[in-house]
C-alpha cells in the first residue's frame, strides 16, 4: 500500500453501499480503535474492583485476550483486506460479506466478556468463527491471485487461530495453555510487524526522500533483512516455548542487535519532517527494545519480564499498528499522507502509553501504579483521538484527487 499503488476504495468494483463497508479497512480499523479505548476502560474499572466481567478468563487473562485476539486482529483484518487486493488484482471484499466479517468479530468479543454465562464452551465457537473464517478467506485471495510469497500471511493468522485456541482450551477445562497461547498470538503479531514493517518502512521512506533531494536512501532488502528476521523467528519461537530459558535470553539480545542494524539502514533520522514516516521508524524501534529488555530481564532481576512484554505489546504493536491504520485511512480516502497536528498528538500519546507502561513495570508500590493509570490515560487518548479524526473518514465516500 504505497503512494503509486491503486486506491482499491476507488477501482474494482464500484462504491455502491454504505461508505463504511466500502474496503476492509474502514470498519476493522474503526473498531480495532473503538475497542482499544473500551477495553482499556473496562481493564482500568476491574483493576480499580469498580466492575467484573461475566467471563471466564480472570482479568488479567482477559485484558492480555482481548488486545491480542480483539483489538491487534482487528487491526490486522483491516490491513490485509485493504492490501490484499493489490497484491492479487483482485476484487476487494465489501458490502455484505464485509459486514459479516465484522459481526463475527463483535460477537468473538461479546462472547468471552460473557463466556461465564453462555459457557466456555460456546464462547470459545464463537470467538473462533471470525479468526478461523478470516484464514480461509485470506487463504482462498492469495491462492486465486497466485500471490504465492505472502503465504506467509495465512501462516501467521494460524498462528493466531492456534494461540486463541490454546487460551479458550484451558478455559473449558483443560491444560494450562493459555500462557503459551498469549504468547504465541503475541508473537505471530510481532513476526508480522517484523515482515510487513520490514517492507513498508524503507520503501513508503525511499519513494518520500526521492520526491526531493533524495541523498541516501534506505537499502534494499538484502542479508542483514535475513538475519534480522531469521533471528526473530528464533527468538520468537523461544520465548513462546520457554520464556524463562537462557537460550532465550541469548536469542532474544541477538534479534534486538539484528532488528537495530536493520532498522538503521532506512535512514529513519532523515523522516524527521514527517511523522507520518517517523512513527514507521519508532514502531520498528520498539521491536528491538523489547527483545533487548526481553533478553537484558533474565540477567537483570531487577527487570522484569512485564517490561519487555510491554514494550513490544503497547510499544510495537501498538505504535506499528497505529501507524498503518492513519496511513492506510489517509491514503484510501484520497487525502494528502502527511500527518497533522492531531495526528502527531495520537502518534505521541500512543509512545508516550508504552513508555509509561514500561516504567511502571520497573518501578514498585503507588509509583507504579501511578505509572500504570498514566499509561492507560495515554493509550485511551490516543485511540481516542483516532476515533475521533480518523472515524468520520471511515464513514465517508472516499475523496477523489
Amino acid at each position: 500500500m504505497d503512494e503509486h499503488e491503486k486506491r482499491a476504495d476507488t477501482v474494482r468494483g464500484g462504491t455502491e453501499g454504505p461508505a463504511l463497508l466500502h474496503l476492509g479497512f474502514r470498519p476493522f480499523f474503526l473498531a480495532a480503535g473503538l475497542w482499544a479505548v473500551i477495553a482499556m476502560v473496562l481493564w482500568l474499572a476491574l483493576l480499580a474492583g469498580r466492575f467484573s466481567l461475566p467471563s471466564s478468563l480472570d482479568p488479567i487473562a482477559w485484558h492480555a485476550h482481548e488486545m491480542v485476539f480483539g483489538y491487534a486482529a482487528a487491526a490486522v483484518a483491516g490491513f490485509l483486506l485493504t492490501a490484499i487486493p493489490n497484491w492479487t488484482g483482485r476484487l476487494p471484499v465489501r458490502g455484505v460479506p464485509l459486514a459479516g466479517l465484522v459481526l463475527l468479530w463483535l460477537l468473538g468479543r461479546a462472547a468471552v466478556a460473557t463466556s461465564a454465562l453462555i459457557g466456555a464452551p460456546l464462547a470459545a465457537l464463537i470467538d473462533l468463527a471470525f479468526p478461523v473464517l478470516f484464514v480461509l478467506l485470506v487463504g482462498r485471495e492469495i491462492l486465486a491471485g497466485k500471490s504465492r510469497k505472502n503465504l506467509l500471511m495465512v501462516a501467521l493468522l494460524a498462528l493466531l487461530v492456534v494461540g486463541n485456541a490454546a487460551v479458550h482450551l484451558q478455559a473449558v477445562g483443560g491444560p494450562a495453555t493459555a500462557p503459551y497461547g498469549q504468547r504465541l498470538g503475541a508473537g505471530a503479531l510481532l513476526f508480522l510487524i517484523a515482515v510487513i514493517g520490514g517492507r513498508i518502512t524503507p520503501s513508503f521512506t525511499r519513494n518520500w526522500l526521492a520526491k526531493g533531494d533524495a541523498g541516501r536512501l534506505p537499502n534494499a532488502f538484502g542479508f542483514v533483512d535475513r538475519i534480522a528476521l531469521v533471528a526473530t523467528a528464533a527468538a520468537l519461537l523461544a520465548w513462546v516455548a520457554a520464556p524463562e530459558a537462557g537460550s532465550t535470553a541469548w536469542l532474544s539480545l541477538a534479534a534486538a542487535v539484528a532488528l537495530a542494524l536493520r532498522l538503521s539502514r532506512w535512514c529513519g533520522l532523515r523522516t524527521l519532517r514527517e511523522p507520518l514516516l517517523l512513527v514507521l521508524h519508532l514502531g520498528y524501534g520498539w521491536l528491538s527494545l523489547g527483545f533487548a529488555l526481553l533478553g537484558a530481564s533474565h540477567f537483570a532481576p531487577l527487570l522484569p519480564g512485564s517490561a519487555a512484554l510491554h514494550a513490544l505489546t503497547a510499544g510495537a504493536i501498538g505504535t506499528m499498528t497505529l501507524a498503518v491504520m492513519t496511513r492506510a485511512t489517509l491514503g484510501h480516502s484520497g487525502r494528502p499522507l502527511t500527518a497533522g497536528a492531531g495526528t502527531v498528538a495520537i502518534f505521541a500519546l500512543v509512545n508516550l502509553a508504552a513508555l509509561l507502561r514500561v516504567a511502571g513495570a520497573v518501578a514498585t508500590g503507588e509509583v507504579g501504579g501511578a505509572l500504570l493509570l498514566a499509561s492507560a490515560v495515554a493509550w485511551i487518548s490516543a485511540f481516542g483521538f483516532f476515533v475521533g479524526l480518523y472515524g468520520p473518514i471511515m464513514l465517508r465516500p472516499v475523496r477523489n484527487s
